[in-house]
C-alpha cells in the first residue's frame, strides 16, 4: 500500500486530508511540525509526504530543504499544501525540489485522485 505523511499543524486540516487519503486507499502517517515531518520521513520511508508551509519548530520549506539534502530522503516526492498562494512562495517551493503546490483551501475530496495522479507521473518519469 502506498503511504503519504501529512505534515499539518492545524488539527482539522491534518485530520481531513488523512480522513480523504484513506478514503482514497492510501496508508496515512502524521506529524504535527515540520522537525517531526523530517524524523518520520527517515523512519518510515514514505512514497510521497504532503506538507504545510507555515509550521511550527521547522516550516515546511525548511523541512523540505533538510529531507532533499540527505540521500535517504532526496527522492520522496513533496507536495505543499498551503495558503501561502502568491507566485514568489509557489516558486520557491518548486525550486526546493516539490513536485507540487496546491493552494487552501481545496477541495478535499480531489486529494486521493491527485496524489495518485503524482505518483503515476514520477513512475512514468523515472
Amino acid at each position: 500500500m502506498t503511504t503519504i505523511l501529512v505534515a499539518e499543524d492545524e488539527r482539522d486540516i491534518r485530520e481531513l486530508i488523512a480522513f480523504t487519503l484513506r478514503l482514497g486507499d492510501f496508508e496515512v502517517e502524521e506529524a504535527t511540525n515540520g522537525l517531526e515531518a523530517v524524523e518520520k520521513a527517515r523512519k518510515l520511508r514514505p512514497d510521497l509526504i504532503i506538507m504545510d508551509v507555515r509550521m511550527p519548530k521547522m516550516t515546511g520549506y525548511e523541512a523540505c530543504q533538510a529531507l532533499k539534502e540527505t540521500d535517504e530522503t532526496r527522492d520522496i516526492p513533496i507536495v505543499f499544501l498551503s495558503a501561502k498562494g502568491q507566485e514568489t512562495e509557489i516558486k520557491y517551493g518548486m525550486e526546493l525540489g516539490a513536485v507540487d503546490y496546491i493552494l487552501k483551501p481545496f477541495e478535499a475530496e480531489q486529494l486521493p485522485k491527485r496524489m495518485t495522479e503524482i505518483l503515476e507521473t514520477l513512475r512514468h518519469n523515472k
